[in-house]
């Protein structure tokens, strides 16, 4: 019997969604009732999440633990745990599945997870998101005009959750029978349109911008998102670190001569709007660069889980002017002419 355990990675989060409620769905028609639980890596340890597998409910008979951000499970004694869990595990109902934006995590969790339980999705090419919107307006007896389709795709982030969770606005506003326009997306959208750390990441990598407006204006979309619902630091610190991840890649395939459509949607680059953000973000930030920001974001990271929520805000501001003015250099203090 396979192990309980399945791993879906890539940019195309919609899809993992969808593969996710298609298990939980199918362990409610074995089991009836189950317990759902849903943690984030970089905020959970594997022993706290392993401990919710193994313990037995008192109120169903099977319980399912998403992971997301799989990719930062990297310390030896966290793989461990999840191996030994894996190995023991082939006969429980209990089920575990890690996700991640990334393409790959550890190989030694991979390389356990049975084959046929895990996958790779990729974003959709632009002509396929073009079908998709469509689609999904026609099945909510909605149309929309090609050049709100456009807009669309410039505005939302490229994965299909996105894009269903910003189009469903529009069923809510517009009656059954209505054509939405490219207007209607600019009011709906624009204007309503709630900051998280890829749009936060956006204004960072701005290179027509010179770097003390990036950065006033990064701080401005950071207090944004602080004020909204979405408003974890831990998240905004692992969409940022995930962002300067596909950065780091970029410039790889960049140097290698390998940013060619088939290498670069492989690696997934996929849309031309995603295509010209990094490239825009590799004129600012060189391989060097990136790798000091990666060092500064885990160490904002561990300086926030210690500090306490008190300094949390400075402690982001601070990791903010870090990368933008002093591209990865540490500094002791600062101060940006947001006047």
């Amino acid at each position: 019997m396979s192990a309980p355990v399945y791993l879906f990675t890539g940019p195309e989060t919609g899809g993992q969604n969808e593969s996710v409620q298609k298990i939980k769905a199918s362990l409610k028609k074995q089991f009836g009732e189950i317990e759902e639980y849903s943690f984030f890596a970089m905020e959970t340890t594997p022993a706290e999440f392993l401990t919710v597998l193994q313990n037995e409910s008192l109120f169903a008979a099977a319980t399912c633990v998403v992971v997301k951000n799989a990719e930062v499970i990297k310390k030896k004694d966290e793989i461990e745990l999840i191996l030994n869990w894996i190995e023991s595990a082939s006969s429980s109902a209990n089920v575990l599945i890690l996700l991640s934006d990334e393409v790959s995590i550890d190989s030694k969790i991979e390389k356990a997870v049975p084959p046929a339980n895990k996958k790779i999705f990729w974003e959709l090419f632009e002509t396929d998101k073009i079908a998709w919107i469509n689609n999904f307006f026609n099945k909510n007896n909605r149309s929309i005009t090609s050049d709100a389709v456009s807009l669309i795709l410039e505005m939302v982030e490229n994965n299909t959750a996105v894009l269903k969770n910003e189009c469903s606005r529009f069923f809510v506003l517009f009656p059954e029978g209505y054509q939405v326009t490219a207007d209607d997306v600019d009011s709906v959208l624009y204007h309503s349109r709630e900051e998280n750390a890829f749009s936060l990441f956006a204004q960072m990598a701005d290179s027509s911008s010179a770097p003390e407006s990036r950065l006033a204006k990064s701080i401005e979309i950071l207090q944004k998102i602080r004020l909204s619902k979405e408003n974890s630091s831990f998240m905004i610190i692992a969409g940022l670190t995930s962002c300067f991840r596909k950065l780091s890649l970029w410039i790889k395939l960049k140097s290698e001569g390998m940013a060619d459509d088939f290498n670069l949607k492989r690696n997934g680059f996929t849309s031309s709007k995603q295509k010209t953000q990094y490239s825009n973000a590799s004129k600012i930030w060189t391989a060097g660069q990136v790798t000091a920001i990666l060092a500064v974001l885990a160490s904002g990271d561990m300086a926030i889980r210690s500090g306490g929520s008190a300094l949390e805000d400075i402690l982001l501001q601070k990791m903010i002017y870090e990368i933008i003015i002093k591209k990865g250099a540490a500094c002791s203090s600062y101060d940006f002419p947001l006047d």
